[in-house]
Order: C-alpha cells, then sequence, then structure tokens
C-alpha cells in the first residue's frame, strides 16, 4: 500500500468479510465509510463475494491512490453512479435492482414479466449480447492496475467455478473487472463469465464470502464478518415470493455459516486437547487458535425497510441504507473496540453446538 495510508502504534489490524446481498450493499458501504473514519483501524485483508466484491474492490482502488478520504469518495462515488443508473431505468430501478439483486420487485408489471421471463429463458436467449450495467460503473469506479500492486490490503474475491461447483478465489495479483463480475454472476440474469477459457458464477454459492482465506494469508487475528442476509426471520413465510426469498436467504448464508462452525469446533478442538496448534506445528491451526471472530449483523436496521429494499438501487435508498451501516457500524464499534485485540465477541461455544 502507498505512504498514504498511515499506520499508528496503537492502530488495530482487523480483517472485513463481506457479504453480497444486492442492493443492501449499501449498508456495507455505510459501515466501510465509518470504519475508514477510525484511524485506530488498519484493514489487512478483505474477502468479498457479490455486491462485497464491489465495495471491496472500489474501496482498495482508493486507498490505493488516495488513502482513506479517497477510499469514502471512491465508495460514495460508485453507490451514487448506481443510483444514477436506476434513475435511468425504465423499469424504475426494477431491471437494475434485478441485476444487483437476486429477483424482480412483484410490484412492478414490467419487473413481473421479466421475472417469470427469467425463470423460463435463460440469459443467453432474453439477454444475448449479456449487457451488464455493471461493467461501466466498476469500470470507471476501479484502478484494478492499482489494486494488482497493492501490497498493504489483500483481497480475497470468490466466484463459483460452473462445471466443479468449488470456489475460486481471486486475489489481488489475478483481479480484474471480470473477477468482479463474475463474483457478483447470478446465472439467471447474466451470461456465466469467462475466465481462463473457465466459467464462472456468483461467488455466493460457494462461499458467501469465504473466511479461510483471511485467516491462512492475512496478518491480523481479528476478522468482522458484516453479515447482510438475515439469518433468523421471526415468521414462516406462506406466500411464494417470500418462501422464494428465504430459500435464497437460508442459501447464500449456508456455507459461511459451516466455516464459522468449523472455526468454532476447530477452536474448541485446540483449547480441550490442551493447545494442540503449537505441539503439532500446523500453521493453519496456529492462525485459528489465534482468530478472534466479530459479527456485525445488518438484520436489526434495515427489518424495517421490506425485502424490496434489496433490489430499490434508488437513490433515496441507497442512501438510507447508507446510513444505517454507518450508524450501526458506529454502535458496533462502542460496543467492541476494546474488545479487538482480545476476544471474540461471536460467542463461539454456541456456534460449535450448531
Amino acid at each position: 500500500m502507498n505512504a498514504t495510508r498511515r499506520r499508528t502504534r496503537t492502530a488495530r489490524f482487523l480483517d472485513l468479510a463481506l457479504q453480497g446481498g444486492g442492493a443492501h450493499g449499501a449498508f456495507t458501504w455505510g459501515v466501510l465509510d465509518r470504519l475508514l473514519e477510525d484511524e485506530r483501524l488498519e484493514l489487512s485483508g478483505i474477502s468479498g463475494t457479490s455486491a462485497g466484491a464491489m465495495n471491496a474492490v472500489v474501496m482498495a482502488s482508493g486507498l490505493a491512490t488516495g488513502g482513506r478520504r479517497a477510499a469514502r469518495e471512491a465508495l460514495r462515488e460508485f453507490w451514487a453512479s448506481v443510483g444514477a443508473a436506476a434513475r435511468l431505468n425504465p423499469l424504475e430501478g426494477g431491471l437494475f435492482g434485478t441485476l444487483l439483486g437476486t429477483a424482480m420487485p412483484g410490484w412492478s408489471p414490467l419487473g413481473l414479466y421479466f421475472d417469470l421471463a427469467s425463470r423460463v429463458l435463460s440469459p443467453y436467449q432474453f439477454n444475448p449480447l449479456n449487457l451488464n450495467p455493471l461493467r461501466s460503473l466498476l469500470a470507471a469506479a476501479v484502478d484494478f492496475e492499482a489494486v494488482r500492486r497493492c501490497d498493504g490490503l489483500r483481497l480475497f474475491i470468490g466466484a463459483t467455478h460452473v462445471r466443479s461447483g468449488r470456489l475460486r478465489v481471486f486475489r489481488n495479483a489475478d483481479l480484474s473487472l471480470d473477477a468482479v463480475l463474475a463474483s457478483a454472476c447470478l446465472p439467471m440474469l447474466f451470461q456465466a463469465v469467462e475466465i481462463d477459457g473457465e466459467a464462472y458464477w456468483d461467488g455466493g454459492y460457494s462461499g458467501n464470502p469465504s473466511l479461510f482465506p483471511l485467516i491462512a494469508e492475512s496478518v491480523a487475528d481479528d476478522l468482522l464478518l458484516v453479515q447482510i442476509n438475515p439469518l433468523q426471520r421471526d415468521q414462516v413465510p406462506r406466500r411464494a415470493p417470500e418462501i422464494l426469498e428465504r430459500i435464497e436467504e437460508i442459501t447464500f448464508n449456508g456455507s459461511v455459516l459451516k466455516e464459522i462452525r468449523s472455526i468454532a469446533l476447530l477452536k474448541q478442538m485446540i483449547r480441550d486437547e490442551g493447545r494442540p496448534a503449537r505441539r503439532w506445528n500446523l500453521p493453519l491451526f496456529q492462525r485459528v487458535e489465534a482468530l478472534r471472530l466479530h459479527r456485525l449483523d445488518a438484520a436489526a436496521e434495515i427489518a424495517g425497510l421490506g425485502a424490496a429494499s434489496r433490489l430499490a438501487a434508488d437513490w433515496t435508498t441507497l442512501s438510507q441504507l447508507h446510513r444505517a451501516g454507518h450508524a450501526a457500524a458506529d454502535a458496533w464499534l462502542q460496543r467492541n473496540y476494546a474488545h479487538l485485540g482480545r476476544r471474540s465477541t461471536i460467542d463461539l461455544r454456541l456456534e460449535a453446538a450448531g
């Protein structure tokens, strides 16, 4: 990282894991905006998927070219461009919301038509030119050459390899516009993104996001998961759109919940066996033993906005999500900053119990 990023003796090193979740990625923008304000924090690594990947590379580009202030400005400009693109869309944000999210809002007649069509026709049929408004927005927002050269912030961008179903993690050196678009490639909306002759879909199917690259390769011992897909719902869904939405939430949370449980079980084993990580001299076990895991859950802040907000890319909604994320991060820091460097704030015993 260039010299514009200042390190202080008291800085707490922090890794971030950023979920995808459509336009709710603007909530994560608010979180990042608040974290960048706090010079007591030094970001070491970011794992991101879909909207989380976009936030990660936009912020990394700003940090690499101009430091914290430039990163905050880059994030604001990117999301403003998303809002502007939605304003120009004839479906009043619905189509653009689909390109950022997972379905078409049911309250739009044209959106409903598109939603039904996408369940019958593939994107190779209804979008033969493979148009994707995110391509031009990301190309304008991110200096990928600067991101590839960046050595002070490790990036791990996940995409799903279509033929094998396995997660591929793109690191700084091999990051590109196509890699980020692959991470956000919903297969019912876009043709698979081809990289080196292989096809990729949204990383949320295999890691949303993946935590282990951060544990294995970053220097920070504190890892904060910014979770924007709801873990819990108060009621069992009964309407078809609600059922589909809940299925998608469960699917896109599944991989990260399994990783958290694996981490919790490993830590429990290390604790029960009397610190085998040192005795066995296994680097990954040593890293897991040192790890302190934290979660910033967006559910409480976005619950009142309604499900359609995940698909709404208008500037009013994006700004509201940003403010909610900023406030949530501020509250999280007030509650948990003192615990950084000391202990996890997730109940790992509960996670290990399943």
